[in-house]
């Protein structure tokens, strides 16, 4: 089986270079065989689930893809596996059942030569982002994630919520771990932020309605459409 594309959404900014140029290292030290690229669709705020639709639509459409963070470490063995399953599984696979965010004494740690398993770490309990396993068939059959989600938070949630009621499961998970690398945090406040959270409503009270989850993922995917005048954003 070939290996996929490991597609990383990324708009540099000073604070995340560190974390950035260490995902690239690591796949190129533990990963070798999987290629990666990145896409930014030029969306301003930053717009991550229109990124990760973005290349997604780019795939063919039982190829598997790798939606990967820009601040994110996967462990080989449970990302091979989760490439492995995807192909054929009509689901979206998550390569780990612990998220260890590292923080900044954890990525120093990391920086000066300590294995990952042994930096300082905070469990971040529900994690469903990070890195995410697909082809685009599954990735569509439930409508991919909802652009209406912009700036920071939210889109992962409503996702995990869209994929559970739609195709009557969660995504599936593979025993391991993620490693979140240190960078400054995106305000969790404003306007914006405010508008997401309450969207996030929605999608919670659409959750045990798989006819009305439905509507909600397609009112966002008739407005993505609307928005296509924009571009297909910008992969290098």
């Amino acid at each position: 089986m070939t290996s996929p594309l490991v597609v990383l959404p990324w708009r540099p900014a000073p604070s995340r270079l560190d974390a950035f140029d260490r995902v690239r290292d690591w796949y190129a030290r533990m990963l070798p065989e999987f290629a990666l690229t990145t896409i930014d669709s030029g969306d301003v705020p930053f717009n991550l689930a229109r990124c990760r639709n973005l290349a997604v639509a780019e795939a063919g459409l039982d190829d598997v893809i790798v939606l990967n963070d820009a601040d994110t470490l996967p462990e080989p063995e449970p990302l091979r596996e989760a490439v492995a399953a995807a192909a054929t599984s009509g689901r979206v696979h998550l390569p780990y059942t612990a998220y260890h965010w590292l923080g900044a004494e954890g990525s120093a740690q990391f920086a000066a030569g300590i294995p990952l398993e042994e930096c300082t770490f905070e469990l971040v309990n529900g994690a469903c982002s990070g890195v995410y396993v697909t082809t685009r068939r599954a990735w569509e059959a439930h409508g991919g994630q909802d652009e209406r989600f912009r700036g920071w938070g939210f889109e992962d949630a409503a996702w995990y919520l869209a994929h559970s009621t739609i195709l009557g499961e969660p995504p599936r998970r593979h025993e391991g771990r993620v490693y979140a690398l240190h960078h400054v945090a995106a305000e969790r406040a404003g306007e914006q932020y405010k508008a997401n959270a309450a969207h996030m409503e929605r999608y919670r009270a659409a959750a045990s309605d798989p006819a009305a989850m439905s509507a909600l993922v397609d009112e966002g995917l008739a407005e993505s459409v609307r928005n296509a005048s924009t571009g297909p954003g910008s992969a290098a």
